[in-house]
């Protein structure tokens, strides 16, 4: 029944932030940025691999891809799963096993997703040897412990966030270079490698043109400003990408997201086993979907600070035709291409479009708590 609450209030808030949001004061919601990228897709099909394909990204990405015609792989080593189990907690959507959700599509769609168990941080040779069996066109990079707060919890939460992120992103460029592959990386970074203050001017597209002491011109990484060990592997991401594209001449799609938001897509609807995760703790638990439990049980929101942070969110289902775009239009040999694609809110902004939705609700008693930065 809760979830079938928050369901109807998660339908309200979405139908409220596009007919509101969208035209909010400026001082609320200002901008949007679009992919910096040719819209003309590609009518070739191709072979996909979906490292984290078992994620809260990864999955429904997966599914749109498959959906649309690729051949797609799933590699995965569930570590998202054995954190629920380390957390205590768990999605508050029932995940089905992967077998079961890849034989589950195969049998719903018509299509065929196959899945792989491996470590790509770990398993190096097993992953040189999946690339080599099956010759994807590209891969598609989810393969990362993705909480910020997560990342910060304990010193051992912060060694494996590094490890596993930077080890995963180096074993899978090592690997197509030793492959001898063309292979395109398409990797999902975050707005966060930037931090979070207000320089007052554009949001960064990834480089930047400068002109260097004595007037030569050069094109440089932005420069970083990592609020958590997970920003920081990221940031470290995107020098791995730039010293294998300029070393080895990788090709690699560097999406810079917001705050992935919302739960199903057309493809997760079809069937109940299929359905994706709804993280609503203090690590995993985004702050749409904190909101949307606590208004759901009458609990005041908390807000931290004044709720003046602005934030740039994105439905999950952009997130994946976004991965869609990057496939079907791949950076020229020798380039790295960083492109955004956002909407921007501040949590206050938010607050008030939930208040709002809630309006039909009866004695919904809604109130705000701004908790203290810490």
């Amino acid at each position: 029944m809760i979830f079938q609450r928050i369901g109807s209030i998660f339908i309200y808030v979405c139908l409220n932030l596009i007919a509101h949001g969208f035209h909010a004061p400026r001082n609320l919601f200002n901008r949007r940025i679009t992919v910096k990228m040719s819209l003309t897709q590609s009518p070739s099909l191709k072979k996909v691999i979906v490292l984290g394909g078992d994620g809260f990204c990864g999955w429904p990405t997966a599914l749109h891809l498959s959906d649309i015609g690729h051949e797609v792989i799933i590699v995965d080593n569930l570590s998202r799963r054995k954190i629920d189990v380390e957390l205590g907690c768990d999605s508050l959507t029932p995940i089905a096993a992967i077998q079961d959700r890849c034989n589950v599509w195969n049998s719903v769609s018509g299509k065929r997703i196959k899945f792989k168990y491996i470590d790509v941080a770990t398993e190096y040779a097993e992953l040189l040897q999946l690339l080599k069996d099956e010759k994807p066109d590209s891969v598609v990079h989810f393969a990362e412990q993705r909480a910020a707060p997560y990342s910060m919890r304990t010193p051992k939460s912060k060694r494996y966030t590094v490890d596993n992120n930077l080890s995963g992103t180096n074993n899978l460029l090592c690997a197509i270079v030793e492959s001898e592959l063309d292979i395109h990386v398409v990797h999902l970074g975050t707005m966060g490698v930037y931090g979070y203050g207000t320089s007052g001017g554009e949001i960064p597209e990834g480089y930047l043109d400068v002109l260097l002491p004595g007037g030569r011109p050069a094109t440089i990484l932005h420069p970083a400003y990592p609020g958590s060990i997970y920003h920081l592997t990221k940031c470290l991401d995107a020098l791995t990408f730039q010293f294998y594209n300029k070393n080895d001449g990788i090709r690699v799609t560097d999406l810079h997201q917001g705050i992935v938001w919302g739960t199903n897509t057309l493809q997760t609807v079809r069937d109940e086993r299929l359905i994706n995760r709804f993280d609503y703790d203090g690590d995993y638990g985004t702050v749409l979907n904190r909101f949307l439990m606590q208004a759901s049980l009458n609990i005041p929101l908390t807000v931290y600070g004044t709720g003046g942070q602005t934030r740039a969110f994105i439905h999950i289902s952009d997130t994946a035709r976004c991965i869609e775009i990057a496939i079907n239009n791949p950076p020229a040999p020798g380039n790295v291409l960083t492109s955004l694609r956002l909407y921007v809110y501040t949590h206050a902004h938010m607050y008030v479009c939930l208040r709002f939705s809630l309006c039909s609700w009866k004695n919904n008693q809604m109130s705000l708590v701004l908790m203290p930065l810490s």
